[in-house]
């Protein structure tokens, strides 16, 4: 992809970091050991922070952490497993979390990059620890509502009735008028390995369809790995039913926490996975962000264009060269 830096950025430390509840977390560093802190935070939930998201930084100016989320990644125990409970995974423990690799790494201050899922992570990271954060660098903004998720999974039927119909037929008849993000949560607990697994196969394709709108999309070969399927729809469909366990419209509300936080928000104007007028609305309350709109292009960093903004704002927050 056009303007990434090159591949091949391996971590200069890593390690497993006790975070309580039985939950040990994936950290890495890599870059510049002595250059500017940067954190990434991967979307999903449930992705996990692969080699791809170091590209996203001159690994001669910034110190790059990159932390796999409870119950994803190398983090454990996996969600994949069904006997993991989910009961300890919430947004508060992310923050708390968060703060903890901080802390670990002699961390004062660092800039906090988020994409999708990521970015309701920011940004409530961001709310609660003001003064941890140097910069947002923010893509394919979220805040995870309940009306977002309401869209997501019920109203996009409207643009993708078959597929839709498909993803809605997936659950049992009597529930399928009632919330859809809870009849997968429930098909993802039931004890019968092929309703699990079903249910699992059912919400990945109804994922990769509502971030199809750009031409040539291809399907993400992440869901052909069973264990990735599993880990994702559970640990997706936890958050989305809780509402991120956030106040709902709590983001948006305590925006003003982020004043004199530069930002940078990227978002495709054909994301109609989370429609601009997220990004739009936090703009207009967050007085230090820019708002970056791409005009044809979607959800996530599928398009040069998005990844080239999301990359020139993090040149722009990189530490000036000493001559």
């Amino acid at each position: 992809m056009a303007g990434l830096y090159p591949a091949g950025i391996e971590p200069h430390a890593h390690g497993m970091l006790d975070v309580g509840d039985g939950n040990r977390v994936y950290w890495e560093t890599c870059g510049n050991p002595a250059g500017k802190p940067a954190l990434v935070l991967h979307g999903g939930p449930g992705s996990g922070a692969g080699p791809f998201w170091r590209r996203l930084f001159d690994p001669a100016a910034y110190r790059v952490v990159l932390l796999d989320q409870r119950g994803c990644g190398r983090s454990t125990p996996d969600a994949a497993d069904p006997g993991t409970s989910l009961a300890a995974n919430t947004t508060p423990r992310l923050i708390a979390d968060i703060e903890r690799v901080r802390q670990h790494l002699g961390i004062e201050k660092w800039l906090v990059l988020g994409g999708s899922w990521g970015v309701t992570l920011a940004l409530a990271y961001a709310e609660r620890h003001p003064a941890c954060v140097s910069e947002l660098v923010l893509f394919s903004v979220t805040s995870t509502t309940r009306r977002e998720v309401e869209w997501v999974t019920r109203d996009m039927g409207r643009i993708f009735p078959e597929e839709w119909a498909r993803f809605r037929d997936a659950v049992p008849e009597a529930e399928r008028d009632g919330s859809l993000v809870d009849a997968y949560a429930r098909m993802l607990a039931d004890p019968d390995p092929a309703v699990r697994e079903r249910a699992a196969r059912e919400w990945c394709r109804w994922e990769d369809v509502h971030v199809s709108t750009r031409p040539g999309h291809q399907p993400d070969a992440r869901y052909d790995d069973p264990r990735f399927r599993m880990r994702f729809a559970r640990l997706v469909t936890h958050y989305w039913r809780h509402a991120a366990f956030l106040e709902d419209g709590a983001l948006l509300r305590d925006a003003g926490k982020l004043a004199g936080i530069p930002g940078v928000m990227v978002h495709g104007r054909m994301d109609i996975s989370g429609p601009p007028d997220i990004a739009w609305r936090l703009a207009r309350v967050w007085p230090d962000a820019e708002l970056v709109l791409i005009g044809d292009e979607g959800h996530g960093l599928s398009g040069d264009a998005t990844t080239e903004a999301v990359l020139a704002a993090t040149d722009r927050f990189r530490p000036a060269r000493s001559s």
